[in-house]
């Protein structure tokens, strides 16, 4: 018994002392030129440690390299792939005896990792040999593939990296991302086994936390496809993908999922001033299937939210020197009030309160230089539409962009209890700017549609409005001076406020049969919204020259009167000078009557800036076409007379 514990005991001193000994009796600065040379036989770059490298024994062994250089492909932008302050490996004792070579531990600091593709898009981290794959397509014969060694492999209990920089260069359009404050853990069984990365990075200041699976190792460097599931959280955006990664990285395929509190926030980050209200540009949220390929990314089943809009739908953006963009998609109820600019203040001089204030036209020039950078073909659809005052139902727009020339169709409208269709062509490719306007509205209720839109409220009824209009220009007050084309109009049922035509027109008759100059003070009157003269129809045309609008063919109709028109309304100047003819119907059938003649005839003068229309009698008129009617009279008897009549 005390032979065997001896014998024990002499092996256990035995051991420490090759324990001990170890560090000066293993040749390390053989291993690591030993190991150098492996490294340049199986990549053909040079692996070099230009600092100390130190060796230790307890409670593993240990060995650290420093000042790291692993070198770059001969078509890098630099010397060196991979550089690194330290690299400490550590190999666990039963791992020795047993002869299997298992890591336990791989600690990297500050390393500085280049990735990157030249000019040809050869990639830099491509470092085993080549070889054609075997297919059937002559295609793929010709396709280059990296196959591991049968008997090659990495075994990594545990990769460590502190600290140090990753960097991703494309050498074909020269864009550049670097990953900074790396402070991550690798798991790598196996080459061929799943390779599980968690840990932090920050990129342009902003901190990330990432969790990663890949599966495999060998599929990556070998080139075939393999599956990723990569987590990104932080405080701008978290994004999940699942999906699959083929031909080193061109082709990514999967499901993506991005979710944040606030676009302006990630505006912000990159430098980017997002002058946007308080309700808008906040929360977001995009779920759909994704594949970049190539130069085209596509998203397809997507279902993204902003704030309080919802879309759905797909879309395809073409990437390059020229960006292309397809979409299909419905918005749902479509509010656009919190994106849209607050409108521009037409004057800061104060005003008396409830003064109406003139119309002026913004002379800022408008810049759509970015329309040329970019050609699309996009379908929009939305249950509803807000755009300032503006409410639309059920409605489809395309849009198409070729070259700096944008076809906006109105594919389906339903609104102001109408229908209609209509196109905008916008011409960018050259300044001045070309703007075609060509629309047909059915059964739509005027007053809503006109106050909505131009703040004119003035006109009541329902029926058609077309219009086919042009105009040039860089600016509101530009479009507005250069505005041309014919706009019609048919309506029923409805009424002109802010004058009682017919009551003003029996006061006249009254008047007339006496000596009216003393009341004409009374009877001319300014716009007042109580008033109204009601109309059974209400048609006309206008012609546009110029911004200047000429009607000569206005004509309404009402239970006992008939009125005409004519005169312009002037844009640019914001001015109308207009005159109407009023008849009393001769009959009592009213508008039901197929009789346009009238026994009594007033015109009237609608004439002034659009903020303060004047709406009188035109006194000297009235009595001159009542001149003309006795006159008239006169001769009629006469002529009977000399015929016998």
């Amino acid at each position: 018994m005390k032979t065997a514990i001896k014998v024990l005991g002499g092996t256990i001193l035995v051991l420490v002392g090759v324990v001990l000994a170890a560090p000066f009796l293993i040749p390390t600065e053989r291993i690591i030129s030993e190991l150098s040379e492996q490294v340049e036989l199986n990549t053909g770059r040079k692996l070099q440690i230009l600092g100390q490298s130190e060796l230790s024994v307890l409670p593993s062994l240990k060995i650290e390299l420093n000042d790291v250089h692993f070198a770059n492909m001969s078509s890098g932008s630099r010397e060196d792939m991979v550089s690194m302050q330290a690299l400490e490996v550590h190999i666990p004792w039963l791992s020795v005896f047993s002869g299997e070579a298992k890591l336990e531990k791989f600690v990297i600091r500050q390393p500085d990792i280049l990735l990157e593709t030249n000019q040809q898009g050869v990639p830099n981290w491509q470092i085993l040999p080549t070889q054609p794959s075997k297919t059937d397509s002559q295609t793929e014969q010709n396709k280059e593939t990296t196959s591991l060694p049968t008997n090659f492999d990495v075994k990594l209990g545990e990769v460590a990296i502190y600290g140090g920089t990753f960097t991703y260069a494309d050498g074909q359009t020269g864009v550049k991302h670097q990953l900074s404050d790396v402070e991550v853990t690798v798991q790598l069984p196996s080459l061929r086994d799943t390779l599980a990365i968690a840990g932090s990075i920050t990129y342009q200041k902003q901190v990330f936390e990432l969790n990663t699976m890949l599966a495999t190792p060998e599929k990556l460097i070998s080139g075939n496809p393999f599956t990723v599931t990569q987590t990104l959280n932080s405080a701008l955006v978290d994004m999940t993908f699942t999906g699959k990664v083929a031909q080193g990285g061109k082709d990514i395929q999967g499901e993506l999922t991005l979710k944040g509190g606030s676009v302006k926030a990630i505006a912000q980050w990159q430098g980017v001033d997002l002058k946007a209200k308080e309700n808008a540009f906040n929360g977001f949220e995009v779920n759909g299937s994704m594949r970049f390929s190539g130069q085209t990314f596509t998203l397809e089943k997507l279902v993204a939210k902003l704030d309080k809009l919802s879309i759905a739908g797909q879309s395809e953006l073409q990437l390059g020197n020229r960006l292309n963009v397809q979409a299909n998609v419905d918005l749902g109820m479509l509010d656009l009030n919190p994106y849209l600019p607050e409108p521009i203040e037409q004057s800061k001089a104060p005003v008396e309160p409830q003064q109406a204030q003139p119309i002026v036209w913004d002379d800022t020039t408008i810049d759509l230089s970015a329309l040329k950078s970019l050609d699309a073909n996009i379908v929009v659809r939305s249950t509803g539409l807000k755009a300032r005052e503006i409410k639309l139902g059920e409605n489809q727009l395309s849009f198409k962009l070729n070259n700096g020339v944008a076809n906006i169709g109105l594919d389906k409208f339903n609104a102001y209890e109408g229908t209609g269709k209509g196109t905008v062509t916008l011409n960018t490719s050259r300044t001045p700017y070309k703007v075609k306007t060509q629309f047909a509205l059915d059964s739509i209720n005027a007053e809503p549609l006109l106050t909505d839109a131009v703040g004119f409220d003035k006109v009541l009824g329902k029926g058609s409005i077309n219009w086919d209009l042009t105009t040039t220009g860089q600016s509101q007050k530009a479009f507005v001076s250069a505005l041309g084309g014919k706009l019609a109009f048919n309506l029923k049922d409805g009424g002109v406020k802010g004058a009682n035509i017919a009551e003003m027109t029996r006061k006249a008759k009254e008047m007339l049969k006496g000596d009216f100059s003393s009341l004409k003070e009374g009877l001319n009157a300014d716009y007042n919204p109580e008033q109204k003269t009601d109309f059974s129809s209400l048609t006309g045309s206008m012609i546009f020259t110029n911004g200047v609008g000429v009607n000569t063919d206005l004509y309404l109709a009402s239970p006992l009167i008939r009125i005409t028109g004519e005169g312009d309304v002037d844009l640019p100047q914001t001015n109308v000078n207009y005159r109407l003819v009023t008849g009393i119907v001769d009959t009592i059938e009213g508008q039901a009557s197929t009789d346009d003649s009238t026994g009594f005839k007033v015109p009237l003068r609608i004439k002034g800036p659009f903020h303060k229309v004047d709406v009188n009698i035109d006194v000297g008129g009235a009595a001159k076409d009542k001149a003309k009617d006795k006159l008239k009279d006169k001769l009629k008897d006469k002529l009977k007379g000399l015929f016998g009549g």
